[in-house]
């Protein structure tokens, strides 16, 4: 995949060289458990770069509230550092190094095997510090400023400013709820209010359909509610203690902040969100 990490051995007449090298690597379907341990991903980081040849210094990780891991591992040869979003199963991994003796195979394949990821890819592969470039069209125009080059937008609302849809949807499972929150059809009701207010929604009527649903696989609340050109609905499974939410708004809205919210009204573990732009 990396040709080994070797360097061409063939002379040029102006070969050029370089000072480091950085890779980032994108990996999705990863094992959402996995990464919401901070010490395990550490341990994932820590295991590859070893694996790799990379000589360790030193590293350090961060857990966020309510979730998601930052860390890097500090090697020798440069770094390893990653940042991980478990409600997308995703996680950003990247790997600098200024030595030939690193195998970056092997410390990528180490880390999609220990994320349980589906599927990667290699996102970029660049030379750093590039000196004695062959050509000078390959030297970035250093009076560019970075924040005015085309990226992809990180904020829903830079998106919605860009693509105008109609409206915007967003499914977010909360695990590990607290039994007293998810059996209880006022909680169920006032939640809607609460994500009015968060989705800037004036609910006049204030009131939410709850209905139980007995059957023995299926035991639990749903709601649905409509609101202007709005709708919020739910399912809440009493045997795994999950609430299943589903939010439609045509206001343009963060739906981290609403999923982040849900996770902290019925005291979940943890959350997996999904949004679609609705043309």
């Amino acid at each position: 995949m990396l040709d080994k990490n070797k360097k061409p051995t063939a002379c040029h007449s102006d070969p050029g060289f370089a000072l480091g090298r950085h890779i980032t690597i994108e990996y999705y379907d990863c094992a959402s458990d996995v990464l919401l341990d901070k010490n395990g991903v550490e341990s994932i980081l820590l295991r590859a770069a070893r694996e790799s040849g990379a000589k360790i210094v030193s590293s350090s990780f961060h857990q966020f509230e309510p979730q998601g891991v930052s860390g890097v591992v500090i090697i020798a040869e440069s770094h390893f550092t990653v940042h991980a979003w478990p409600e997308h199963n995703y996680a950003a991994v990247d790997i600098f190094t200024c030595a030939d003796n690193i195998d970056l195979d092997t410390a990528i394949h180490s880390i999609k095997v220990q994320f349980s990821s589906q599927r990667f890819f290699i996102s970029s592969d660049q030379n750093r510090g590039i000196l004695q470039p062959m050509l000078g069209s390959c030297m970035a125009n250093s009076d560019e400023k970075v924040m005015d080059r085309r990226t992809l937008p990180m904020a829903w609302k830079k998106v919605c400013e860009n693509t105008n849809p109609w409206g915007m949807s967003t499914s977010v499972d909360v695990y590990d709820c607290s039994s007293d929150m998810i059996k209880d059809p006022d909680c169920i009701k006032k939640i809607v209010s609460r994500l009015c207010e968060k989705l800037g929604i004036v609910d006049t009527e204030n009131i939410s359909s709850v209905h139980y649903d007995e059957t023995e696989t299926a035991a639990g609340f749903s709601m649905t509610r409509s609101i202007q050109t709005s709708g919020i609905s739910g399912y809440f499974a009493h045997a795994t203690h999950t609430a299943y939410l589903d939010i439609f708004s045509c206001n343009t809205y963060e739906p981290r902040e609403l999923a982040e919210f849900a996770l902290s009204y019925f005291g979940g573990s943890h959350y997996k969100m999904r949004v679609a732009l609705r043309q």
